[in-house]
């Protein structure tokens, strides 16, 4: 391609920012002075004369027109890249510089490489032309360097030449910046008390902040011999400040925000190295309306190939997570693991349980933490601003989307609607569920996800060889069997077991066992009971109201099972009974324990004698009693003779007792009548007929408990327990 055009042939190719005739040509040369540039202009060859221009001196839309796919490929990003990185601590504006001449060099290069003059005289003729406008450079280089001088790209030129581009480096402000009265004074305490009242309310104006700084330092800057900076100064360091804190202050004012945009989040992939390893659930409302209200979905994740299971539900509970469950499990097999935050469904009982049962690791996320489940977090915001927004219904991902999709319908046809009528609401909660699984298996999981290699989540899983752990249906089905309450534990008693408000029945389980229990979604009839880990069935429960059955027969049921059950429990019991317990067994196996244990003597301990009156005259009384009593003392002459005549008086003959005189029955002691019972027992055995009163005295007298404690400690001791 020719390098050197004469102003006809300039004209012809009529390229942009070019007169398209021989005359304008010339005359543009001649009003920018293109002959001055003489390496650029030559003496055209043959015949004819005239000028040649070198196409270094068209403008540089010109050029690239000119040149089209045989365009030079730019030189200033290559230099850029080339240069060795700056220094740390280097300033934003040092680097700036530093890439706007590296790419000032990188087009000074091409210039010389295509002009074909020597390097002074190319150096001269590009920074005029720079100066120009005609040298091709980035917006932003050409922002941060208006003009150049010779002398400095020749300065500039000998760094690069000598590798040391750090000196290109130059931030001209850095030996001041900080160092002023909004910096520096006090600490830096103006700087952070502006920031302060910042971040107390976003929509201070800079002039309402440096007038409150104004009254709040100024006295003290006067006593210093300082004073404040004008508001136009104020203005460009408060701005620079904001770019400063601005992670600190976004934490301050929207850690929302700030959660959502700057705070530093990991990756999962350590987490879930192959697919099932790690599920993350999690809900929110739908933002469409359904003609039986607005539903929330639920969305299952899994994080290794990014694939969703949706459930839609009419409110957030548990039952809906236990579907949610089931739906993913049933399609995709068993996790690993499971994350969800802290919601109230998430943490049911019945959830918890639902987990435990499948041996699935439950991982929780801190509370107020949603970046720590961020990856469900992100599949819900796709499911909102691409799924609902398709849907008949949408109202808008806020109050604001709301009131933009209202003022979109004329008043006159809003005018006395209904809510579903100017929403166009149309589609029922089944309809939802049908549309956002097409949306997910047709569009979401066919479309490339860059968290994924560029895969998509079909591709992603079906790229992958781990064994997926199936569980059959029916048995997944009854661990979704609700308990009748958070517990689901119940006693059984002898009406059965009570489930609101019912009795149900259930044959082969005894009263006093406490089972789980689990109602029968098909059959209100009908319950299942467990163990109380809920891991191994017992029976089922019936009710026969619910069910339709006979309750008498339902009763015998349950009666001969019982019976059944009670005769194979006790069937031992009742055999060691007969053949080794009695009434004396215990009392004898324990005196035979105390026996075999040997007679232990106490060391005696230190004692002394303790005497009153009373208890010298039970010593005698007890001597008496022996035997041993010694001799009365002789009693005086008036004792003596009231003895005699008191043995005299009993020698007397007693006179006859009359006739209407009635003896009186003697009182019989404890020992007397059972003395009396063991006569009559003797005669009974020796066959003699007894006295009617005798025998219905001695019929009572065996059953009382007086009789039955003297008659055990006769068998055991004899006649020494009559005395």
């Amino acid at each position: 391609m020719k390098l050197w055009l004469t102003s006809s042939e300039i004209a012809d190719l009529a390229l942009p920012g070019l007169p398209a005739t021989d005359r304008g040509v010339r005359m543009l040369a001649e009003r920018e002075d293109w002959a001055r540039f003489s390496a650029l202009c030559r003496q055209r060859a043959g015949r004819g004369g005239g000028l040649e221009y070198h196409v270094n001196l068209l403008p540089v839309a010109a050029r690239v027109a000119y040149f089209g796919a045989e365009a030079p490929a730019p030189t200033a990003g290559e230099a850029i890249q080339a240069a060795t990185e700056p220094a740390a601590g280097t300033t934003r504006a040092a680097t700036l510089q530093l890439d706007a001449r590296l790419a000032v060099l990188g087009a000074l290069k091409a210039f010389i490489r295509c002009s074909e003059m020597k390097q002074t005289l190319a150096i001269s003729y590009f920074v005029d032309l720079y100066n120009l406008g005609r040298i091709d450079m980035p917006a932003w280089a050409q922002e941060a360097l208006p003009r150049l001088s010779t002398r400095t790209v020749l300065r500039w030129l000998s760094a690069s030449r000598e590798g040391e581009t750090e000196r290109l480096a130059v931030d001209r402000g850095a030996g001041r910046r900080g160092q002023g009265v909004l910096d520096a004074a006090f600490d830096g305490e103006i700087k952070h008390f502006a920031l302060g009242v910042h971040s107390f309310n976003e929509l201070y104006s800079a002039r309402q902040i440096h007038e409150t700084i104004q009254q709040e330092f100024g006295a003290r800057l006067a006593a210093e011999g300082l004073q404040l900076p004008g508001l136009r100064a104020f203005e460009l360091r408060f701005k620079a400040w904001k770019q400063e804190y601005a992670a600190g202050l976004l934490k301050m004012m929207d850690p929302d925000g700030f959660r959502s945009k700057m705070r530093t989040s990991g990756s999962y992939a350590h987490m879930a190295p192959h697919l099932n390893a790690l599920w993350q659930i999690d809900a929110s409302p739908v933002d469409a309306l359904c003609v039986d209200g607005r539903h929330s979905i639920y969305v299952c994740i899994d994080i290794w190939s990014r694939r969703l299971i949706l459930f839609v539900s009419k409110t957030p509970r548990s039952e809906a997570v236990q579907l949610l469950m089931r739906k993913a499990i049933l399609a995709w097999g068993v996790p690993d693991a499971v994350k969800t935050d802290n919601g109230s469904d998430f943490v049911a009982r019945a959830t918890v349980r639902l987990f435990a049962k499948l041996q699935i690791e439950t991982i929780r996320s801190v509370a107020f933490s949603p970046w720590q489940k961020g990856v469900v977090e992100r599949s819900i915001r796709t499911f909102q601003s691409d799924c609902a927004t398709m849907l008949p219904g949408f109202v808008g991902h806020s109050v604001a989307h709301r009131k933009k999709i209202e003022s979109r319908k004329a008043f006159s046809q809003r005018l006395g609607q209904t809510e579903n009528e100017a929403f166009n609401v149309t589609m029922t909660g089944e309809e939802l569920q049908q549309l956002v699984d097409r949306w997910a298996e047709l569009i979401y999981a066919q479309r490339e996800h860059g968290g994924i290699g560029r895969m998509t989540p079909f591709g992603r899983a079906a790229s992958s060889r781990q064994p997926i752990r199936t569980v059959d249906a029916d048995a997944l089905a009854m661990l979704l069997m609700q308990a009748p309450d958070a517990e689901g534990i119940r006693t059984v008693t002898k009406h059965g077991v009570r489930v609101g408000g019912f009795h149900y029945l259930a044959p082969g389980l005894l009263p006093g066992e406490r089972v789980f229990v689990r109602l029968d979604p098909a059959d209100k009839g009908t319950v299942w009971l467990f163990d109380e880990a809920g891991d191994q069935l017992l029976g089922r429960g019936t009710n026969a109201e619910l069910a339709g059955v006979d309750p008498v027969a339902l009763q015998a049921e349950t009666r001969a099972a019982q019976k059944r059950l009670i005769d194979e429990q006790t069937a031992e019991i009742r055999k060691q009974t007969k053949r080794r317990v009695t009434e004396r067994t215990v009392l004898e196996n324990r005196l035979a324990a105390a026996a075999a244990s040997g007679n232990l003597v106490a060391f005696p301990p230190r004692s002394e004698i303790h005497s009153t009156p009373a208890l010298e005259a039970g010593i005698e009384v007890a001597a008496m009693r022996r035997g041993e009593a010694p001799e009365p003392s002789p009693l005086s002459e008036a004792a003596a003779a009231m003895h005699r005549e008191i043995q005299a008086e009993a020698a007397a003959p007693q006179p006859a007792m009359p006739a209407n005189v009635e003896v009186l029955h003697p009182v019989e002691t404890p020992g007397l009548r059972f003395k009396r019972a063991l006569a009559l027992e003797e005669a009974l055995e020796r066959g003699e007929p007894l006295e009617t009163a005798d025998a219905l005295w001695l019929g009572s007298y065996r059953a009382s408990a007086e009789y039955l404690g003297r008659k055990a400690m006769f068998e055991d001791f004899g006649e020494a327990a009559l005395r």
